[in-house]
């Protein structure tokens, strides 16, 4: 399971647009999402309404850890508990913990998260599931799966982006204005049939899996003029997973427009741009296991 994005029917991932991309590929675009939305991302575990803070946490698709990082942060006497699919994001996550000389506060879990049967997650006082549940094969299993995990009193963040984000101006790129917002259109069509859960409002599947939701909130993304090679690489890798879901979809000046942002060597190359920004948002809703 691994968060860039909407992404793929693959679990453990937090994005996985293109399951064609490997995981190395995977693993890249999800530490650029971290670094792009870290600021984000330590805004909503700082608006968790938590209560006692939480000395066990389980991240439920962590990926290669963004959220795990953003708790160990948050709540500095927790420990971690990390479940992905991935062995090798799992891997790249003890590696950071490692380097940040945290490796005895988290632990690395391999599951199948549509499985019948988990491994034992002990009883966590927090569960967080970013960009992971609209994966599910059957989120309804796992939401009480999830229920019955949780401590009495635990509560359950569940984090979504609303789809990729958008980076391009609106009247870019020059020779085909909207190209952006077409080519979200069509990866759009394809997620409805392939990730029917993807925007779904989890509220009401929380509530009766037996949660009690508490608060949600949308987070609006708005980056702007963003110094360096960050955004860029971020850019150029969504757009490039992007037209893995949209190629056949798109007119042949599209295509062949696209296909000009993403020669990294080109003269059009978007790693050349300097009018990109970041666009999305993403919606939290925080549940609690009553009784």
């Amino acid at each position: 399971m691994t968060h860039a994005h909407p992404h793929s029917p693959g679990h453990g991932t937090s994005h996985r647009p293109d399951d064609a991309a490997g995981s190395d590929d995977q693993a890249e675009i999800l530490d650029l999402d971290a670094e792009v939305l870290g600021e984000h991302t330590a805004s909503i575990t700082a608006w968790l309404p938590v209560g006692t803070p939480p000395q066990e946490i389980v991240d439920l698709g962590c990926g290669t850890g963004t959220g795990t990082f953003a708790l160990l942060a948050r709540f500095p006497e927790a420990r971690v508990t990390a479940v992905d699919s991935s062995a090798e994001h799992l891997e790249r996550l003890r590696e950071k913990a490692a380097a940040e000389g945290v490796q005895d506060r988290v632990r690395t879990v391999r599951a199948d998260l549509d499985a019948a049967d988990w491994p034992d997650l002990g009883t966590p006082g927090l569960v967080w599931a970013s960009a992971s549940m609209h994966h599910m094969a059957d989120p309804g299993r796992t939401l009480r799966q999830v229920h019955e995990v949780l401590a009495p009193g635990g509560l359950f963040a569940v984090v979504e982006l609303a789809g990729f984000p958008r980076f391009l101006p609106e009247h870019a790129p020059e020779e085909r204005p909207g190209l952006e917002e077409r080519c979200h259109a069509a990866t759009r069509r394809i997620h409805e049939e392939h990730v029917p859960h993807r925007g779904a409002d989890w509220g009401p599947m929380l509530t009766g899996a037996g949660f009690t939701v508490e608060d949600r909130r949308t987070v609006e993304v708005r980056i702007e003029g963003s110094p360096g090679d960050t955004v860029p690489r971020y850019a150029l890798s969504v757009l490039q997973r992007i037209r893995g879901a949209a190629a056949e979809s798109l007119a042949p000046e599209d295509l062949a427009a696209l296909d000009r942002l993403l020669d990294a060597d080109g003269p059009h190359s978007i790693l050349r741009r300097t009018d990109l920004g970041v666009r999305t948002e993403r919606m939290v809703w925080a549940a609690r296991r009553t009784g």
